[in-house]
């Protein structure tokens, strides 16, 4: 297996090796591109997005300023939202459902490093460079999700459709579908039902 094929596996694997450096290198040059143009500047944007976001299926609206690792290994649905300070480290597929919207500074992190410091600590390649093994594991955010300011998600967690993640929250767990919940760690609070209908203004009907 190649290392960009162990790391998509969620196995141990080298991120410095020289497809990954450069796949790395690409996406934060995008990223800096992106949070350095001006929300006025659509098509320069989208130009961006297209490269950094290939997996797009849809229309996104990303506030900036983005972090990407990759890019490449992201997927959003129809009409994302995302306000300041998106941060997505996609070591492993990050997919992302249709209408999911995102507060200020989330971050969205796959990797993860041993927890025994036998395997996690550097150690030397044949020439003389070092590498620290690490592995990833993949994040799901269902449709018509609201994940609110600072919240992180973990690697190998799925959030159910539906969903509404209070501020501040680090979720290192699922959560079910149609579920609010909140805290550090995440957990859940109760269901969303039909009693948290709010009546729409007849100009949004």
């Amino acid at each position: 297996m190649t290392e960009k094929e162990k790391m998509l596996a969620g196995v141990l694997y080298d991120p410095g090796d020289p497809e990954l450096s450069a796949l790395r290198a690409e996406a934060h040059r995008l990223s800096q591109l992106y949070s350095l143009s001006f929300e006025k500047e659509t098509e320069k944007r989208e130009e961006i997005l297209s490269r950094l976001l290939p997996n797009r299926r849809g229309s996104a609206h990303l506030q900036g300023p983005v972090f990407f690792d990759y890019g490449c290994f992201t997927t959003l649905g129809h009409n994302f939202y995302a306000n300041y300070n998106l941060t997505i480290l996609d070591c492993c597929p990050v997919t992302i459902g249709d209408n999911v919207l995102m507060g200020p500074n989330c971050s969205i992190l796959t990797p993860l490093h041993p927890l025994r410091w036998q395997e996690r600590n550097a150690r030397r390649r044949p020439d003389g460079s070092c590498v620290q093994y690490e592995y990833a594991k993949p994040v799901v955010i269902g449709a018509n999700c609201w994940i609110a300011a600072n919240v992180t998600v973990t690697g190998g967690v799925t959030i159910g459709e539906g969903c509404v993640i209070g501020a501040g929250s680090v979720v290192t767990r699922d959560i079910p579908p149609h579920s609010l919940a909140a805290g550090v760690p995440c957990r859940v609070i109760r269901s969303i039902t039909e009693s948290d209908a709010i009546s729409l203004p007849d100009s949004a009907e």
